[in-house]
């Protein structure tokens, strides 16, 4: 027998062992409808002076359950919604321990951003709780507490599910998403043409399948960059990333899949403002999770790893109350409740805080360092993060924003120093009472590559 065709028996041996290898790993994924059962006010543009008065989608949390060979779990909470606050979290995290026994750092709620969700009581509280009149607020305030309990159940239901099952990734490409710091929306067509978009971008598509024991697909993870802001009108609807889950639960049925916001902050979908470029958009999205589903995909193996901490992020000198104080006389509609909000957190104190307990949390899936951010995170954080030595990009570094407590815009030093809105000009709204310091990015990137080293 010849080498070459020993080499091919022993090919054939290889991958007839491993097609028949017993799954290492177990998963479990649920559904449940997020989308509010009354009219309320909506979440992401101030310029709202309406609730929602319809429904394109509806708004999903969905959850997927990871157990490795040893019995290590990880949960992933994925929600159609603006964001999520550090109070909703901490209780969901109280329930997540007492119910199932789950540590910190083993769960992550990682939202979509959409700009056509439900408002919160405990999210943007200065732009839209604060604005609102007495019965809108007390709407606010029961879907809240409402929605962390649905959080809580859909990964019950998730444990329910659990089963053997066969775990791949890659890597797709989707080219929506323009820096709108450095692009003119209107320009933005011709200069597409003209190759000519300009500023940083992240069009990485990290995908995860969750396989039976069958080979059938069960879930699918997937995440972008890109701001969900196609859409601004008074109708329930999950935007583009919405309409992707969509397309890719029809091309697969009875499959859950799962969206996650990465570094988007300055990235938006261009142009924008209808239906059909928000179903355009998510088609583009879910052709490009599909293509990556049907060509070549890495077993996901090894150990699962979790880390999570809470650092004390720096910012600059915090608001005074004589300033807050001339704001709520006489500032505009935006800047009074903004003052009204930080006001009612001074009393008791002589200043604000010049820290915010930042967090940052890593998983080890594999080969594969997912990392959470809170916050809206710009697209810096993620281009360094994957960066390896001599400039070469690390594919398996997967990193979402908008996660666990989505407190204010995040800046890298770049964007801090350049100013406007991501800059800190966003901060009246979410009622954040400093501008980060310029250490806050280093912070980020030290903690963030350690809990990505250590095993």
């Amino acid at each position: 027998m010849n080498d070459r065709r020993l080499a091919l028996l022993i090919f054939a041996w290889l991958l007839t062992s491993s097609l028949l290898a017993a799954p290492s790993w177990q998963a479990g994924s649920a559904r449940i409808s997020l989308t509010p059962q009354q009219f309320m006010w909506m979440s992401g543009y101030g310029g709202r002076t309406v609730p929602a008065d319809g429904k394109l989608t509806d708004l999903w949390a969905k959850a997927l359950v990871l157990r490795d060979a040893k019995g290590k779990e990880v949960v992933l909470i994925t929600a159609d919604l603006i964001g999520i606050g550090a109070e909703s979290t901490k209780w969901i995290a109280d329930q997540l321990k007492k119910n199932y026994g789950l540590e910190r750092e083993q769960f992550a709620i990682a939202t979509s951003h959409t700009h056509t969700g439900p408002a919160l009581s405990d999210n943007l509280v200065p732009l839209h709780y604060l604005r609102a009149d007495e019965a809108q607020q007390n709407r606010m305030v029961k879907y809240t507490l409402k929605l962390r309990q649905m959080l809580v159940d859909v990964v019950g239901q998730a444990y329910q599910d659990l089963e053997p099952v066969y775990i791949t990734s890659g890597n797709g490409l989707c080219t929506v998403a323009v820096n709108r710091r450095t692009n003119t929306e209107s320009q933005v067509p011709q200069k597409r043409l003209e190759g000519m978009l300009n500023g940083p971008y992240d069009h990485d598509v990290p995908v995860l399948a969750v396989r039976n024991a069958d080979y059938e697909l069960k879930t699918v993870v997937f995440g972008y960059a890109c701001h969900s802001t196609v859409l601004s009108f008074t109708q329930w609807s999950g935007d583009y990333p919405g309409f992707a889950q969509l397309a890719l639960e029809t091309m697969y049925p009875d499959v859950d899949a799962m969206f996650w916001a990465g570094c988007g902050a300055d990235q938006n979908p261009l142009p924008r403002r209808t239906v059909e470029l928000a179903k355009h958009y998510g088609q583009r999205l879910a052709r490009s999770v599909d293509s990556v589903l049907r060509g070549r995909m890495v077993p996901v193996d090894g150990e699962l790893v979790a880390h999570y901490k809470e650092i004390e992020g720096k910012t600059q000198e915090p608001i005074t109350e004589d300033k807050l104080k001339e704001l709520l006389a006489t500032g505009n509609q935006y800047e009074k409740p903004y003052a009204q909000y930080l006001l009612k957190q001074l009393i008791n104190k002589e200043t604000l805080p010049a820290s915010y307990p930042y967090p940052i949390q890593t998983w080890h899936l594999g080969e594969i360092r997912m990392v959470f951010l809170g916050g809206e995170v710009v697209v810096d954080y993620a281009v360094k993060l994957k960066q390896l030595k001599a400039g070469a990009k690390n594919p398996n570094v997967w990193v979402a924003g908008y996660a666990n407590d989505v407190m204010a815009y995040i800046p890298s030093t770049r964007v801090l120093r350049e100013g406007g809105y991501e800059g800190g000009g966003s901060n009246t709204y979410y009622g954040f009472p400093a501008l980060w310091s310029e250490e806050f990015e280093g912070q980020i990137l030290t903690e963030t590559r350690r809990q990505m080293s250590v095993k």
